[in-house]
């Protein structure tokens, strides 16, 4: 049974079923979800509780061990698997299977993984889990949505901000949901419930952003020069390696390249994604961006960063001013355009 994850609370008041499983890359709101279960599971009785973790070394035969294993003091169980690969493999598939039909009464059981790829969404381990457990998807938090999460988080604790200061803690946080959640109970411990002023947000808001190389990406694929500025900064005041941030922004530049030039030859962009496995939000990213950028421009950018390369590797390269990580804000800047 498919479950919105809004609807998980009013689903376990009514009471608990044996097997749950939590999908997402959110690990803040995959969390949540879960400790939602353990609480209900534990009021209901079920006080021992298994936890594996699916590594390399990890043997199937534990999962089904510990369904079948009785208490010792005879109290019912909860049982978690945690895939953090998200692809348990043959072995892993077919126990998943096994373990899905043959669900003990006395055991509730929660597998965590993160967010699927369309290829193994169709495996038939995940059919046996949809149709044996509760699953509950849980989508990814875009930046175009957290100011707006940002707010239902502080409508939960009492209070409220306008949208300039909703923005300032969503540039403040770059994504990290935890780090969100962390500055919204500190909100609530230094001020009183009701409307919080741009000043106080501003005060109590500490520069808790991890930037993300990978981030970067989708800010240049999503046309935001103001935050592809604000991170290639970070970046930079964060010490990360500049070839490894030359070599996302490269390989998103040669991605754009290929889907325009096989759209030039008149093949449909739907097929072209799917070849170079493109999917999720860095799908509906592509096309405002192809739409955006000229198959000239994109050629001409892989030429600057061949560039910027040479300037990485202490080479001299006379069509850019200043050092190497100017160079790269102006390659990352043409293709945000």
């Amino acid at each position: 049974m498919q479950l919105r994850p809004e609807a998980l609370e009013p689903h376990l008041a009514k009471g608990l079923a044996p097997l749950y499983v939590i999908t997402s890359d959110e690990h803040l709101l995959a969390l949540e979800a879960a400790d939602k279960i353990r609480r209900a599971a534990r009021a209901a009785g079920h006080t021992e509780r298994d936890v594996l973790s699916v590594e390399r070394t990890f043997k199937w035969g534990e999962l089904l061990a510990a369904n079948q294993a009785l208490s010792l003091f005879g109290d019912k169980k909860l049982i978690e698997l945690r895939i953090p690969g998200g692809k348990p493999g043959k072995d892993g598939g077919a126990a998943l299977q096994a373990y899905a039909r043959d669900l003990s009464p006395d055991n509730i059981t929660i597998i965590t993984l993160p967010r699927l790829d369309w290829q193994t969404a169709k495996a038939a381990w995940v059919a046996s889990l949809q149709q044996a457990a509760v699953y509950i998807e849980i989508p990814s938090i875009e930046r175009a949505q957290l100011p707006g999460w940002i707010g239902q988080r502080l409508a939960a604790q009492g209070q409220s901000a306008d949208r300039t200061a909703l923005d300032f803690i969503a540039d403040r946080v770059e994504g990290n949901l935890l780090a969100a959640h962390q500055e919204i109970q500190k909100l609530g411990l230094l001020h009183e419930p009701g409307k919080l002023t741009y000043e106080q947000v501003q005060d109590a808001v500490l520069n808790v952003a991890r930037y993300d190389v990978f981030k970067l990406s989708e800010a240049m694929l999503a046309g935001d020069p103001s935050r592809l500025a604000r991170m290639l900064e970070g970046l930079k005041g964060e010490g990360e390696a500049l070839p490894l941030v030359l070599w996302a922004v490269s390989e998103e530049i040669r991605t754009l390249l290929k889907l325009k030039a096989g759209m030039a030859q008149g093949r449909p962009l739907g097929a072209l994604m799917k070849e170079y496995r493109i999917w999720g939000p860095r799908e509906r990213m592509m096309e405002p961006a192809l739409r955006r950028v000229s198959l000239a421009t994109l050629e001409s950018a892989l030429q600057q960063a061949a560039q910027v390369d040479k300037m990485v590797k202490g080479l001299r390269a006379k069509q850019f001013a200043g050092d190497a990580w100017d160079a790269m804000l102006q390659l990352a800047l043409r293709v945000a355009g």
